[in-house]
């Protein structure tokens, strides 16, 4: 049975990011934002909130929340910003939860202590210039030599690509299976910044999420210990695209706290607008346009929430996050164009925020999977062409922490 109320603690979650967000990042995004500057000073503070490593066990140095804390802290950061989230789906989803899942005890406690503690922050490296939704189209390559795995290649479209300082990075380690496209032939690393070869620079053209950072990386022959190699060798395609349903759980929940600003945004112009001596909000159009983005609101928060229920209880949820982060998505480009139209002219006007909205939601709709594959993935498990089998790795269920006082159990409290 899926209970889908909070608990105290997750309610408590949501007030506090809810109202440091509106004292601390809202005051300044709008300017942020006209700036094109991402604002590093952030990390630390979103790191003393318990954010960057809140679904991570204590052992690891997180907060030790359930996987519905992370969506719920998703949604109110997005509900300021989509920079703020993109920074919890980089961090938090693509990186510190597939090192959690898939690393050594040794990756463990080098990668992801300090990034759960926020001491240093995680980036993810898949796309390049030739290859998005086509992973086989990678062209990064990597080859043993001496100890060492030595990188070559180049990612763009790179959340924190500036900032991070570590990548999870996908390279093809079997060239002959390169040749073949064959996905088994790739395999996935972890990359420091600091290590010779690698540079990275930002992308200056983009017109959305401008107080974020997103940039490239190049990959000059950076050697890499053979220690770094996350998971077993060929098994990168599997790990990225665990990766990316961890990714996508976010960026739906995010989406989902966009439609709620676009609500609220529209909302509160349209009360105050006057037009042929009413309020617009008192039009009938207007109102079919706000009880859009509340029909759709609704849904997609039962969505991304029915996720995270599977996720606390370590099962694999692809086919559910994936439609979660559809839904979602798609409508938060409606609310957006919706929320747009309501201001009329002053949509169109930096003044307000619905235009920032509007630029920063197009994205999501694209990265982790397009609109487009998102469409066929759902349709190919309604007609049962597409199944879910066994992973060899899924999220460690959620265990509530022991009351204090009271021993673990036997592996009652392994990160596994």
């Amino acid at each position: 049975m899926i209970d889908l109320e909070l608990t105290e603690e997750q309610r408590l979650l949501q007030q506090s990011v809810r109202e440091w967000g509106a004292r601390e990042i809202a005051p300044r995004i709008h300017d942020l934002d006209r700036q094109h500057r991402f604002d590093a000073g952030i990390l630390p503070r979103m790191a003393s909130l318990g954010l960057l490593g809140i679904s991570i066990p204590a052992e690891y140095g997180g907060a030790g929340m359930d996987y519905v804390s992370l969506g719920l802290a998703c949604e109110e950061l997005e509900y300021i910003d989509t920079s703020l989230r993109v920074i919890m789906s980089v961090h938090a989803g693509l990186n510190s939860l597939s090192l959690l899942s898939w690393g050594t005890e040794e990756q463990r406690r080098q990668y992801l202590v300090p990034q759960a503690r926020g001491e240093k922050i995680g980036g993810y490296g898949l796309t390049e210039p030739g290859a998005g939704s086509d992973v086989r189209a990678i062209q990064s390559v990597a080859v043993k030599r001496d100890g060492y795995w030595v990188l070559t290649g180049e990612k763009t479209w790179i959340s924190l690509a500036d900032v991070a300082d570590h990548f999870l990075v996908f390279a093809w380690s079997d060239r002959e299976k390169k040749q073949r496209r064959d996905i088994s032939g790739i395999s996935a690393f972890i990359v420091e910044r600091a290590y010779a070869g690698f540079s990275s620079g930002p992308l200056e053209e983009k017109w959305g999420i401008l107080a974020g950072n997103t940039g490239f990386f190049k990959l000059d022959e950076v050697e890499v210990p053979e220690a770094n190699l996350l998971g077993r060798e060929g098994e990168g395609f599997k790990i990225a695209m665990f990766a990316l349903d961890q990714g996508r759980y976010t960026v739906a929940a995010g989406a989902t706290g966009l439609i709620r600003a676009c609500r609220d945004a529209s909302v509160r112009y349209a009360t105050e607008r006057r037009t042929f001596g009413v309020p617009i909000s008192q039009h009938q159009l207007v109102k079919e346009m706000i009880a859009q983005m509340e029909s759709d609101y609704q849904a997609a928060r039962l969505l991304w929430l029915r996720s995270g229920w599977l996720k606390n209880r370590g099962r694999r949820d692809t086919r559910e996050t994936g439609l979660a982060k559809w839904f979602a998505t798609v409508a938060s480009e409606r609310a957006a164009g919706d929320a747009v139209q309501i201001h009329g002219a002053n949509g169109y006007s930096d003044e307000y925020p619905v235009g920032r909205f509007y630029r920063n939601c197009k994205g999501a709709v694209i990265y982790e999977g397009t609109r487009e594959i998102h469409k066929l993935m759902q349709a190919d498990y309604a007609l049962g062409y597409r199944i879910d089998r066994e992973a060899r790795c899924t999220l460690p269920p959620y265990r509530e922490p022991a009351p204090a006082g009271r021993a673990s159990a036997p592996g009652e409290d392994d990160a596994g």
